[in-house]
């Protein structure tokens, strides 16, 4: 008969996101529904090197479902990448006595649960990152919160924007990725949206785009740009240069992962969290836990690593065609 389960781990790493205090709190509460001890593990990765943890009750996780950050902070740590500081994790988790560990993040902290379990720790992670995008997973806890928040800045700025008739160039996250850009400029109605995905044409995707936008009536203008098309400050310098528009930049950077987590982050981390700890129960382990088609399901970390998230260009052919001055040809 297998052994149960007795103790297990939970840390956050890369960066944070709104949800991840709920899905720690989910953790922990189910594990204590299946009479589980909780160990959290501070600073991720680099908490499991240098034994930097707390034991966990129901406790100890209440009035947390709406806070944003994490409880159990997080950081990056080049000693985890070597050889040397994975064995330390290990010697920490036996220490501990940890029957596995849940670890909450993104590609990064995936690459390091398989790691850990590929030394005999179980893991099971959980998908969090403001960017979406994890490739076996069609939603990541943080997104939609992160998305109103944009969409909330966005819509104020297009107030002072019109006011004074101009152009505005918002920069929110998304260094390899377009997900937040292409989502949050459909929702807020922007004149272009650049992304990372697809090339830069600047005459084709921002001045003519402009141009019709003000040959139809428009008397400002709303430009979002994902970080990794590279600097909103040199592409309103460029636009300056090319139409004679002098535009005002706004960088959102870190206000995006900061924030109470919204209805849908909060049900999906509180979802991820219950059967990340029913998976270990059930005796299944290194595996992701991911949202597919509106459920749940367990996919191996060397299977889900290997999977790609590609943005749907159809939403891209939808912004376009629905802003005024835009024209399809057939």
């Amino acid at each position: 008969m297998e052994q149960k389960i007795k103790r297990i781990g939970v840390l956050t790493s890369g960066g944070d996101a709104p949800g991840m205090n709920a899905a720690v709190r989910a953790v922990v509460r189910t594990a204590s529904a299946y009479g589980i001890e909780c160990i959290g593990i501070r600073r991720g990765w680099q908490g499991l090197i240098t034994g930097d943890f707390v034991r966990l009750s129901s406790a100890d996780v209440g009035h947390t479902l709406s806070r944003g950050g994490t409880i159990l902070f997080t950081a990056r740590s080049e000693d985890f990448m070597t050889e040397k500081g994975r064995k330390k994790a290990v010697a920490t988790c036996r220490m501990l006595g940890l029957g596995g560990v849940v670890a909450i993040g993104g590609d990064g902290t995936f690459r390091g649960a398989l790691e850990l379990s590929r030394l005999g720790v179980p893991t099971v992670g959980i998908p969090a990152t403001i960017d979406n995008d994890v490739g076996c997973t069609n939603y990541t806890i943080g997104f939609d919160t992160a998305c109103n928040t944009a969409i909330e800045c966005i819509d104020k700025l297009r107030d002072t924007m019109q006011s004074h008739e101009r152009c505005s160039i918002v920069e929110v996250m998304g260094r390899n990725a377009g997900f937040l850009a292409l989502y949050v400029g459909i929702a807020v109605g922007a004149t272009a949206v650049l992304v990372p995905e697809r090339e830069l044409n600047f005459e084709k995707d921002v001045v003519e785009r402009i141009q019709d936008s003000r040959v139809a009536g428009n008397t400002h203008f709303m430009i979002v740009v994902a970080e990794g098309v590279g600097s909103a400050v040199e592409i309103g310098k460029r636009i300056k240069e090319e139409i004679g528009i002098d535009p005002r930049v706004t960088v959102l950077g870190h206000i995006q992962r900061g924030g109470a987590p919204n209805a849908r982050d909060r049900e999906t981390a509180t979802r991820m969290g219950y059967y990340a700890v029913r998976a270990f129960a059930e005796g299944r382990a290194n595996c992701i836990i991911c949202t597919q088609e509106g459920g749940i399901v367990e996919i191996p970390i060397e299977e889900a690593l290997a999977m790609k998230k590609h943005l749907q260009m159809i939403r891209y052919e939808i912004m376009e065609a629905t802003q005024v001055g835009s024209h399809i040809t057939v």
